[in-house]
């Protein structure tokens, strides 16, 4: 089977999907598993910037992370394989340390706000999302299996639609993780290469000088 190539995507997918299916339907364990920064300074629940990554808001928010994580994540786990980047340890580092570093703006922010919730793997999801167009920016993605664009400009969409909702503010999504997670999925990436593989930098800056709006391939 294909996934066997990328198994802890699939892990991590089903992961999300069982735990927020669960949480939809039980009030007790997202209060108690939700991201709740007046909770975690007042009685140091430091797990809720773990669990929180793994509770949707509904279907559609489920439905569109996972989607996005399914794509990218698979090329990212597949890579840091076969370049020796440390393979499926360094993808667990990259996809939990984004969900707490991704977290802390909003933990700073709203630490003293009682009535402040967010949940979501936006963190993560962009993390991974900007690791894998660090190698390979113009590959073709389609959306809804028709829609043929590149995968940085579904990065630089999937960013901005984060953006433009985190100014709405009025859901429980974390929104604003979007920006800190691809931000921390770019440094950790070009860190770990600069570090282990150094010679695969010369790849990446030849790519970036032959941008395709729509994909190659």
């Amino acid at each position: 089977m294909q996934e066997i190539q990328y198994p802890i995507t699939i892990l991590i997918i089903a992961a999300n999907v069982i735990f927020s299916f669960l949480a939809f339907s039980n009030k007790e364990l997202l209060d108690n598993t939700i991201m709740w920064p007046y909770n975690v300074k007042r009685k140091n629940e430091l797990y809720r910037f773990i669990t929180s990554g793994f509770l949707h808001a509904d279907m559609i928010h489920l439905f569109f992370n996972m989607f996005t994580l399914y794509f990218f994540g698979r090329n990212i786990e597949i890579i840091l394989k076969e370049y020796n980047l440390g393979g499926a340890l360094t993808y667990l580092g990259l996809y939990f340390g984004s969900l707490i570093i991704s977290d802390l703006p909003c933990f700073f922010k709203y630490k003293d706000s009682y009535h402040y919730r967010s949940l979501g793997a936006s963190g993560a999801v962009s993390a991974i999302v900007f690791a894998t167009i660090i190698f390979s920016p113009w590959e073709s993605i389609y959306l809804y299996g028709a829609i043929k664009i590149s995968a940085a400009l579904y990065a630089i969409l999937f960013i901005a639609y984060c953006i433009y909702m985190g100014k709405k503010g009025n859901d429980n999504i974390n929104h604003d993780a979007h920006l800190w997670g691809a931000i921390f999925g770019l440094i950790f990436i070009l860190i770990l290469v600069s570090s282990k593989q150094p010679y695969l930098l010369e790849g990446i800056i030849e790519q970036l000088k032959h941008p395709s709006l729509f994909g190659n391939g």
